[in-house]
């Protein structure tokens, strides 16, 4: 008789798991992310405005999600290892914050180790702001006398930039060719080191992020001499753009930011940060953080729009590596 009992046992077992088995994927599907710390890397260096920004975002984010966001800087080549490292992350929990140099560096490097289409979705944009270019407390006093200088003694004008393939070193080659004067690109490893060589007269201009240097400028151990915005930045009224330092139209370039994500992630992650996304762009005290930085908030869009923004990105800094004459890497 036992032998029959177990028997009908092993022949219900089955029947009782099929409800369970049912479940499981809904219960998968339904399970919290994210269920551990976050990692939030960004390609550059400590004190740069893309440092700035992802430590301003990782508590909004954190106290969302209920995790630790913990930004990790990544710096060198111009954000391609950060990125590649977005790139193959396979735990699930990886994010970076990128910016234009994401775009920048499809344009400029014939081959890196990741595919910028393929391999990293941008999902949410989060903020823009203008570049400025700067002089040192004894060198031109505005664009004009730059290019005069640059156009009289080609050879001894240096420009400082966080990196080759970076959107600084982008922004300096396209200023260059609206003006119509060259200069010498001299990479630094991060904003600090730029700016010290630019008070020591190791170079001559820095093309910098507004947000990263308005208290050099505003202490006057730097001179702002244009921003590449099309409008002038209302923390900067003084400072003319680019477009109307030299005298041309159309010249419109700023930086944005973006949260980034490993290919083909699953649709609820990335509904959990453009969740995120929008209620920090919803957040005044947030916003008004970034605003005092010389940084515009903008709205996330969905991750297609915000693809499609990035995407175009990479097609029109192609286009100036083309029109330049920059040497691919």
């Amino acid at each position: 008789m036992s032998r029959e009992i177990g028997r009908r046992a092993a022949l219900a077992l089955p029947a009782l798991l099929l409800p369970l088995a049912a479940r499981a994927p809904q219960a998968l599907a339904q399970a919290p992310w994210p269920d551990r710390p976050v990692r939030f890397i960004q390609g550059f260096g400590a004190g740069g405005t893309t440092d700035i920004v992802a430590r301003l975002l990782a508590p909004a984010m954190s106290a969302a999600w209920g995790q630790p966001v913990v930004v990790e800087n990544r710096p060198g080549a111009g954000g391609t290892l950060a990125a590649n490292t977005l790139a193959r992350a396979n735990d699930g929990h990886t994010l970076m914050l990128l910016n234009n140099g994401f775009a920048v560096s499809a344009a400029l490097y014939r081959t890196l180790p990741y595919d910028p289409r393929a391999d990293i979705d941008p999902v949410a944009m989060v903020a823009s702001t203008g570049l400025v270019i700067l002089a040192g407390p004894n060198g031109p006093k505005d664009m004009a006398e730059l290019v005069a200088q640059a156009k009289a003694r080609p050879d001894t004008i240096n420009f400082a930039t966080v990196g080759v393939g970076s959107t600084q070193h982008f922004v300096a080659e396209a200023v260059q060719s609206a003006g119509g004067f060259r200069m010498t690109h001299v990479p630094y490893r991060g904003t600090p080191a730029a700016i010290i060589a630019l008070r020591n007269g190791e170079v001559q201009v820095v093309a910098e992020t507004a947000s990263a240097v308005l208290g050099q400028i505003r202490g006057g151990e730097v001179r702002a001499l244009a921003i590449t915005s099309g409008q002038r930045s209302p923390l900067l009224p003084e400072v003319p753009t680019v477009a109307e330092a030299l005298g041309v139209t159309g010249f419109d370039i700023v930086t944005w930011y973006a949260i980034g994500t490993p290919a083909n992630a699953p649709a609820a992650v990335v509904r959990r940060i453009t969740d995120v996304a929008q209620a920090m762009h919803g957040n005044a005290e947030l916003q008004a953080r970034l605003g005092s930085l010389g940084l515009t908030p903008r709205a996330p869009g969905t991750p297609a729009e915000t693809r499609a923004t990035v995407h175009a990105e990479m097609a029109r800094w192609a286009e100036v590596v083309q029109r330049t004459n920059m040497e691919r890497q």
